[in-house]
């Protein structure tokens, strides 16, 4: 298997750098354990993160056996139901170096702790909670993902490839009320009135669809813990040490026992326990943004405790990392969200960043206008902060290129736009967004978006294969160099188009030059003022090397785009 951490980077660099069944495919185990792990460690800074994000129920199914729990088998609306993706699925992919060979350096996916069990009806389908956003219980994963020991073991593993964990987290709803799930206590949640979004309060002090109970994270009033709550805790034998642990966080921490401190403590349990690097944080525009401060201070509490008790699996000494979706917020907002009545820094409340809503319609201009867009506003108003570009998503109903006209594009855009990078699972596949169902029971809403990871067409259809690798050389020198996502853009040469990134921090130091939509055959690529002639560069796309003469690199092939780095 080829190894995409390939090229010579120019660093230089001093990093501190029941229910489920848990059996796992043998025959699998045996083709994975084989594969060798990354030999290359290169500088790793938030900023400029590639980072693949997936729906756990969607992706890989690596126990068919822990598919069906707590008996859902509840006709559904078409992906509207668990397909059986799960947390060995992921581990799979990492050990088959799926990651790696796209330059992923960190993976989020959708939540995984216990779903509501009963299923919803909704205009769009009867829908059980496959995506992980109706939390029943924090304190606890859901069997149908797996069980923590697994995802102990996927944390362990991305670490061991050198790919860092975001866990998807929810503190501001529980999932809907079913049959089988009643309501939280009243002192707990609000079940009206649903958000108009007109202010700050419409949007924050609302449920934010009908039947999906909004968490008071406003409140500081102490309240009990729920009655179905404990008796679940009860049943499963584990009451005592969950009250004992509660008892042990409130007493260092001093907080009210408010809904929002109980939640805080149950979601920063995974990263004191599994070392989990961050969180991406959903409906955040929705919640008090204090709440979101203090839900920070625990997490990096938790993270550096972990980091002392297992000094020996450290990455570096990079902060526990928080990503927010604040829906609808673009890069063009600078550091703020506007409510009309009330604006709001959320990179003051404990994010590092926030997801981009804009990309996919700046996508639609010209490189130089991108490019140049984003690299002046994350080294002038958004300095030390970034965000998380996207073109297609989970719950955007409009995305860049529905139809995958042009994946190819779709793949420069993504993979060389300043702040970090987020592959939605499928896009480096081509992966269908415009799926119809039949004409009796049509594929309706965002499920459209969430079908299953299309690895067959990966193995059958050469132009998914030609995709695919498009996205890994891409992926893979944004991996190798910060300069791409972290570093300062600059046009060299309109026609045909060159830039060049610069990354400087301290000790590390990177700088490549980019062609694009460059003519196929002989094509001269001007450096002249970047790269001294004389300078030996290597392409890793067409994997060339060349030596810069006369402020120019000539290079002769069919690609209309050249990674050019300093060669060893």
């Amino acid at each position: 298997m080829k190894n995409l951490l390939v090229g010579i980077t120019l660093f230089v660099c001093m990093c501190s750098c029941k229910h489920a069944n848990t059996e796992t495919k043998t025959d699998t185990v045996l083709q994975t354990d084989s594969i060798p792990l990354p030999s290359k460690k290169v500088p790793f800074s938030w900023e400029g993160a590639n980072v693949y994000f997936l729906l756990t129920d969607r992706f890989n199914n690596g126990d068919s056996l822990n598919d069906v729990n707590f008996e859902r088998t509840d006709t559904t609306g078409p992906l509207r139901g668990f397909m059986g993706g799960d947390i060995i699925g992921i581990t799979e992919k990492i050990k088959e170096g799926y990651f790696t060979d796209l330059g992923v350096n960190a993976i989020w996916f959708s939540p995984v702790v216990e779903q509501i069990h009963g299923s919803t009806d909704e205009e769009t389908g009867n829908t059980y909670g496959y995506h992980g956003y109706w939390t029943k219980d924090w304190t606890v994963l859901d069997p149908n993902f797996g069980t923590k020991k697994e995802l102990e073991n996927l944390v362990e593993t991305a670490h061991e490839y050198g790919i860092r964990i975001v866990m998807d987290v929810v503190l501001n709803h529980t999932g809907p009320v079913t049959e089988k799930d009643p309501v939280w206590p009243e002192e707990w949640v609000r079940t009206q009135p649903t958000c108009t979004f007109n202010d700050y309060e419409s949007t924050t002090e609302c449920t934010l669809v009908n039947n999906l109970p909004d968490v008071y994270t406003e409140s500081d009033a102490a309240v009990k813990l729920p009655d179905a709550l404990l008796a679940k805790w009860k049943a499963e034998g584990r009451l005592s040490q969950e009250l004992d642990e509660l008892q042990l966080f409130f007493e260092r921490t001093g907080y009210p026992r408010a809904p929002k401190f109980y939640i805080i403590k149950w979601l920063t349990d995974y990263v004191n326990g599994l070392g989990i690097d961050g969180f991406r944080v959903d409906t955040v525009k929705h919640v008090n943004e204090g709440a979101w401060s203090e839900l920070q201070k625990e997490a990096e509490y938790a993270f550096s405790n972990w980091k002392k008790m297992n000094p020996d699996k450290v990455f570096d000494d990079t902060p526990f990392y928080m990503v927010g979706e604040v829906y609808g917020y673009g890069i063009s907002g600078g550091r703020t969200y506007d409510f009309n009545d009330k604006k709001v820094d959320y990179f003051n409340h404990g994010f590092k960043s926030l997801i981009n809503f804009e990309l996919k319609s700046d996508a639609l201009h010209t490189y130089e206008t991108i490019f140049k867009k984003y690299s002046d506003i994350l080294h002038s108003e958004l300095k030390d902060k970034s965000v998380l570009n996207y073109l297609t998503s989970h719950d955007d109903a409009q995305p860049y290129d529905p139809e995958r006209n042009d994946s190819f594009k779709a793949a420069n855009i993504l993979m060389l736009t300043p702040g970090a990078s987020q592959i939605y699972y499928g896009d480096e596949t081509a992966r269908s967004l415009t799926l119809q169902g039949s004409e009796d029971n049509p594929i309706m809403g965002d499920a459209v978006l969430r079908s299953f990871m299309n690895w067959q067409e990966l193995d059958s259809l050469p132009k998914t294969k030609e995709i695919l690798e498009h996205w890994q050389k891409l992926g893979s020198f944004r991996h190798n160099h910060l300069a791409i996502g972290a570093g300062k853009h600059l046009r060299l040469a309109q026609s045909p188009y060159v830039f060049s990134r610069t990354y400087d921090d301290g000790d590390v130091k990177d700088k490549v030059v980019v062609g694009l939509d460059l003519p196929k055959g002989k094509k001269s690529l001007w450096v002249k003022g970047f790269f001294g002639d004389g300078t030996k560069l290597h392409d890793t796309y067409s994997d060339t090397e060349v030596i810069v003469a006369n402020g120019k690199v000539l290079l002769d092939n069919s690609n209309t785009i050249a990674l050019l780095e300093v060669a060893e």
